[in-house]
């Protein structure tokens, strides 16, 4: 069974940062392309980061240059490391492969940003 059990979350203010961690048990995250995805209120749930098996790192157009994503294989682990948030990235984060499977979202974390 697997699980992704995400962290970090929190509320801050504009133009903080926030580092967000995810950590896998029943999947070999060295396997598979590891992405974030957030959904907003009211709003469906989209992509914003990928890093592939390879190391490539993949970011939507309205994250660009604030978010860095990485991975660590050995600990089955993927964070974000966000800068400079803004208000319009309030949220709840979640990671998950790429493409998503619906069995393995998790509780995701909150984000908030007041600005």
């Amino acid at each position: 069974q697997v699980q992704l059990v995400e962290s970090g979350g929190g509320l801050v203010q504009a133009g903080e940062s926030l580092r967000l961690s995810c950590k896998g048990s029943g999947i070999i995250f060295v396997l598979n392309d590891m992405s974030w995805y957030r959904q907003a209120p009211g709003k469906q749930r989209e992509l914003v980061a990928t890093i592939t098996r390879g190391g490539r790192r993949i970011y939507a157009e309205s994250v660009k240059g604030r978010f860095t994503i990485s991975r660590d294989n050995a600990k089955n682990t993927v964070s974000v490391q966000i800068y400079s948030l803004k208000p319009e990235d309030t949220a709840v984060y979640y990671c998950n492969i790429n493409p998503p499977r619906s069995d393995y979202w998790g509780q995701g974390t909150q984000v908030t940003v007041s600005s």
